[in-house]
């Protein structure tokens, strides 16, 4: 169990997804982006709820072509991560800059969602 509990925190996806192939275009554009997830499943749930809002693709007329886990070039130096951030109370919809000191981005995250 606490093998478990410590993969548990935020890894840093890079999913790359389509829309599908139409008669009319053969090549349809690649969209790229790089999500905050627990898993893979998470990662690409999320490219599918953000790719809909910019653009008019959805899950059910798309496809994922890749998705691959981002490690950190240097794991083992400290470094100062800002994350700007917007979130909604109850006296409305509120814009916030705060930064970390980590490792890694991952883990900077992981800070930011156990502080909120």
């Amino acid at each position: 169990q606490g093998e478990k509990e410590a993969n548990m925190g935020m890894h840093t996806y890079e999913v790359i997804g389509r829309g599908q192939p139409k008669f009319g275009a053969t090549k349809p554009q690649l969209y790229r982006m790089r999500l905050f997830a627990p898993n893979e499943v998470v990662a690409k749930s999320r490219f599918w709820y953000f790719l809909s809002q910019i653009q008019k693709v959805k899950k059910t007329s798309g496809e994922v072509i890749s998705v691959q886990e981002i490690f950190e070039k240097k794991p083992n130096t400290i470094k100062n991560y800002g994350i700007f951030l917007r979130y909604d109370s109850r006296s409305g919809t509120h814009n916030m800059y705060k930064e970390y000191r980590d490792l890694t981005r991952s883990k900077a995250m992981d800070q930011c969602y156990n502080e909120m």
